[in-house]
């Protein structure tokens, strides 16, 4: 009986491998495609895992994303694998046979943004996409900037954490939260439990909310003082100003959710001097409603953030290095790349799924 290594073998020498191709909105196929070809500067990984995000299932549903792919395309992002093969003009810690996590971009460098510490906002961000598959390849640029090496002792699920942690450490850092404050964060899906974990290990007090008892229960988990089910609240403003110091509101609010009544929430929990990070993005075209009065004489500030930088990249996977977080915590089912079709189906109906593995 052929073995699966030596099905990836035979794959490989025919030039071809296993991919999930994303081809519109929620048509996405399991397919044999070439196996990418190599520039002098790129590296071929084999993919080991590959995790969901709540960015490509959006991607899935929309069918595309204006920045990071067009269909028809190979797409997913957050992986940790092993080089497979490397271009002539590659060296250093990238040789084949290294267990690495690429990140999904990497900053040209040059910009006026990248000038300014505001990386992420790089006007030629190059990203890239391709994690649901057997290989994929990264491009030169990612390979000098932005893939690291994974420490003996750290599993390829868990260093698959990176680039979702990246975001979520400069989220914290960029609120400026600091140990021993009150921190609301509204949400509590994969990346709000994320915030929970982090900001909870830094000595911060953290007040959350979720939409579901599940989530509230892992918000606990994640180290929550309090966490609240928001469907069963009349006032859940109130609920959290009565749990800061003198009902004045919170140091700081994340919003991990990106709708409008979350935000306007944000606004009315945080104190006076108090930031919130609208971290959750809301759909183009959306509007809310802000008091200016209060945003003006409260001296609030509000702020946004978004994707990563390379020194955040690196700072997740130290986190993750230290034990500080760790797959198990947010992976609750693992599945062979031919289930992902039907798996997204299912994560669309919001049945529960915090992340998923994929094992190409």
């Amino acid at each position: 009986m052929e073995t699966l290594t030596q099905f990836l073998e035979e794959a490989k020498a025919s030039g071809h491998m296993t991919a999930a191709v994303l081809y519109g909105s929620e048509d996405l196929k399991i397919e044999n495609v070439d196996i990418p070809l190599l520039a002098p500067d790129e590296a071929l990984v084999r993919v080991k895992v590959a995790l969901t995000c709540g960015t490509d299932l959006k991607v899935w549903k929309r069918g595309y994303h204006a920045r990071m792919i067009t269909p028809p395309a190979v797409f997913g992002h957050e992986l940790a694998g092993v080089v497979e093969q490397v271009g002539s003009e590659v060296s250093g810690h990238v040789r084949v046979g290294a267990r690495v996590v690429p990140a999904n971009s990497a900053p040209c460098g040059v910009c006026l943004f990248c000038r300014k510490d505001r990386s992420n906002l790089c006007g030629d961000l190059l990203f890239n996409n391709g994690a649901y598959a057997e290989y994929i390849r990264i491009p030169g640029r990612i390979v000098r900037k932005n893939m690291l090496e994974i420490p003996a002792h750290v599993s390829f699920m868990d260093a698959a954490l990176v680039e979702p942690l990246a975001c979520v450490l400069r989220g914290i850092h960029e609120t400026g939260v600091q140990s021993g404050d009150t921190t609301v964060l509204i949400g509590c899906g994969p990346i709000g439990l994320k915030f929970i974990r982090m900001l909870s290990c830094r000595g911060v007090n953290v007040i959350a909310l979720g939409k579901r008892p599940s989530q509230v229960k892992a918000a606990e988990r994640m180290g929550a003082r309090a966490a609240f089910d928001v469907s069963q609240l009349s006032d859940p403003i109130g609920t959290v100003r009565r749990l800061t110091e003198g009902g004045c509101g919170a140091d700081s609010v994340i919003e991990a959710v990106g709708s409008p009544r979350t935000w306007e929430w944000a606004m009315q929990m945080v104190r006076c001097g108090g930031t919130v990070n609208l971290f959750g993005g809301c759909p183009q075209g959306t509007r809310v409603e802000l008091d200016p009065t209060a945003l003006h004489y409260s001296e609030i500030t509000v702020k946004s953030t978004f994707h990563h930088t390379p020194r955040f990249i690196r700072e997740a996977l130290s986190a993750i290095t230290r034990g500080e977080i760790c797959a198990r915590d947010f992976v609750n089912a693992e599945i062979p790349l031919r289930e992902l079709p039907l798996m997204f189906k299912h994560m669309k109906n919001r049945n529960g799924e915090m992340k998923v593995a994929v094992i190409p």
